[in-house]
């Protein structure tokens, strides 16, 4: 591949190549431009590349030769299929560490995502873990779990590929396990991670805490009010340090430092709903760190989750056997990222219509493949 001209994708040269030699029409290269410039420009198919291919030939032979036309839909799909997702995605995270994020006091939050409509036969839904830096917007690494349940061993595995050092990690209830936070601790990262009753002592005991407030106890508090969209929300965290008690009682959980009760109070038009969430923590009880950790972990849902259902239609993909939905997860990841570099120089176009721009111009798509962070 020419350096110059695909940027990003010379970080994908390693890929082996799984095919016999006697039956290459095309080369790794070229296949991959295709499916990364599909995805950028739309494509939702093997239909899709094709189509694609056939009427972009002109355009990607000015990157690569493409000797035998443009691949079919069956070239794609078989391709993809059999493509080991390891060195894949070991690529894609070599391509992300040549950003040289400082993720020091930054949040990097873990989730998991289902593609509904992946379900075949008695294959269960694709189910995918993935690490958002959040501040930066910049998807840094998944992993394809077996289910939702799996995530409590896959998030580990995850961490253990990703450069988190003075990050603080945060997760959901699903992902507060012992082994769990002793992995963020040995990575070198701080967490904020959410109970419920898959630690229910533990979460009973940190919610009668607060609830009851003991005299004897310190309690440092911030409140954030948003208004918008006909609804007012206020946020009140409330944070203390003061748990050795908690720590004696719990004694297997590493580095916890303090304990966080987030108030959400929603009014819309005169109706109010309350809820309250508590986490643990190793950070200082400072409120404000609390709550950007908070709401930082989901920007994983609005930033990433929902941008993969309604601007790459995730959710509707019918790309579901071999290792194919998890390849094309990871372009899909990687076009989330190349168009997020790309719109601070176009702040004023949508995800979207960045995807749908970059099938009309050509000079457009350049742009995106050749971003830099």
């Amino acid at each position: 591949m020419e350096d110059a001209s695909v940027g990003f994708l010379d970080f994908f040269r390693a890929i082996p190549d799984h095919r016999i030699e006697r039956k290459k029409l095309y080369s790794v290269g070229e296949l991959l431009l295709v499916a990364f410039c599909g995805v950028i420009a739309g494509c939702d198919s093997w239909g899709d590349f094709e189509l694609f291919g056939k009427t972009k030939l002109d355009y990607l032979q000015q990157h690569l030769p493409f000797e035998n036309g443009a691949p079919s839909d069956d070239t794609l799909r078989r391709f993809f299929r059999a493509l080991a997702p390891e060195p894949f995605e070991a690529c894609f995270l070599a391509w992300v560490r040549s950003f040289q994020l400082d993720l020091t006091l930054r949040v990097v939050a873990i989730d998991g995502k289902t593609s509904r409509r992946s379900v075949e036969g008695e294959n269960r839904a694709f189910h995918m873990i993935s690490a958002f830096a959040s501040e930066v917007g910049v998807v840094l690494g998944q992993l394809k779990v077996d289910g939702k349940s799996n995530e409590i061993t896959a998030i580990p595995q995850l961490l253990e590929v990703l450069d988190i050092t003075g990050a603080t990690v945060t997760l959901d209830a699903m992902g507060c396990q012992v082994k769990v936070v002793d992995k963020i601790v040995a990575c070198g990262a701080d967490y904020v991670i959410g109970l419920k009753g898959n630690q229910s002592r533990l979460n009973d005991d940190v919610r009668v805490m607060f609830e009851e407030k003991p005299a004897t106890m310190t309690f440092a508090v911030s409140e954030t009010i948003d208004k918008g969209h006909g609804r007012i929300e206020t946020r009140k965290c409330t944070v203390t340090e003061d748990i050795a008690w908690l720590k004696a009682r719990h004694p297997q959980w590493r580095e916890l430092r303090s304990v966080i009760e987030v108030e959400g109070t929603r009014d819309i038009k005169g109706r109010i709903s309350v809820e309250k969430r508590y986490y643990i923590s190793s950070l200082a009880a400072h409120p404000e760190t609390a709550l950007n950790a908070v709401r930082q972990h989901w920007g994983i849902e609005n930033k990433v989750h929902w941008v993969l259902d309604v601007c790459f239609g995730d959710d509707q993909s019918r790309i579901r056997k071999g290792n194919a939905p998890t390849n094309i997860a990871m372009i899909k990841k990687t076009v989330l990222n190349l168009l997020r570099l790309v719109k601070k120089d176009y702040p004023r176009i949508s995800l979207k219509r960045m995807r749908k721009l970059a099938g009309w111009d050509h000079g457009f798509m350049d742009a995106v493949l050749t971003a830099k962070f």
